[in-house]
């Protein structure tokens, strides 16, 4: 299991804390220092049946700064995975890849079903 985080986000350290309290096994990537592709957003995008806006942390500081809120509404699928590739703090978090399955986000009964 793939648990891709940013190491000072509260929600993150939840639901790490509550993968640690089920006891599973799993790998972490800061999105910050290690930035997920282009080619593995779309993959996540695709596995999570979520809306691609989903995807976009909108509570951040950059899609705040970048009117995000309004532009994407205007932009193409294409347009808005380079624009998540092109920075981690653009992206919500945390994101649990296991085998065909992403979680994006923190809900505690999806984790439960871990």
């Amino acid at each position: 299991m793939l648990f891709v985080c940013y190491s000072k986000c509260g929600t993150c350290k939840k639901a790490q804390k509550h993968l640690d309290e089920l006891h599973k096994e799993y790998v972490i990537r800061d999105i910050k220092t290690d930035n997920p592709s282009r080619e593995e957003l779309e993959s996540w995008w695709k596995m999570s049946n979520l809306p691609l806006r989903k995807l976009f942390n909108t509570s951040g500081k950059l899609y705040k700064e970048m009117d995000l809120k309004n532009k994407l509404l205007f932009m193409s699928d294409d347009d808005m995975l380079d624009l998540l590739a092109s920075d981690g703090m653009l992206v919500k978090r945390p994101i649990v890849v296991v085998e065909s399955k992403v979680l994006v986000g923190y809900k505690q009964e999806e984790y439960d079903c871990l």
